[in-house]
């Protein structure tokens, strides 16, 4: 049993979107907290283009943004936060999920 409560009603909410791509972030962050996904900037910043970069899981500050981009993604380490805010945009998934409900532009990494 899930023991977040906060990262249960977001999956809950991501479900009642009926959007392939909600669903799927849902599917990821139903997985055992040990297999959630973990992601460097670094490999963000090899993959970034114009869309918006989704994270199911947590984005670590290993390596540099050399783009300007915009994160979402389930957590953020502060250093993380902090190397993004200075070149980008960070937001939470809830946020991104009310700003962009029919996911379009948006590239899962992880």
């Amino acid at each position: 049993m899930k023991t977040d409560i906060q990262k249960r009603y977001l999956v809950k909410e991501l479900r009642k979107m009926k959007v392939p791509l909600w669903t799927r972030v849902a599917e990821e962050l139903e997985r055992p907290t040990r297999n959630m996904r973990s992601v460097n900037l670094s490999k963000i910043s090899e993959h970034a283009g114009k869309e918006i970069i989704l994270v199911p899981g947590k984005v670590l500050a290993t390596g540099s943004l050399d783009k300007k981009v915009t994160i979402a993604a389930f957590k953020f380490s502060m250093a993380a936060l902090n190397k993004i805010k200075s070149s980008g945009k960070a937001m939470s998934l809830k946020e991104l999920m009310k700003s962009n409900p029919a996911g379009k532009g948006i590239k899962i990494i992880g």
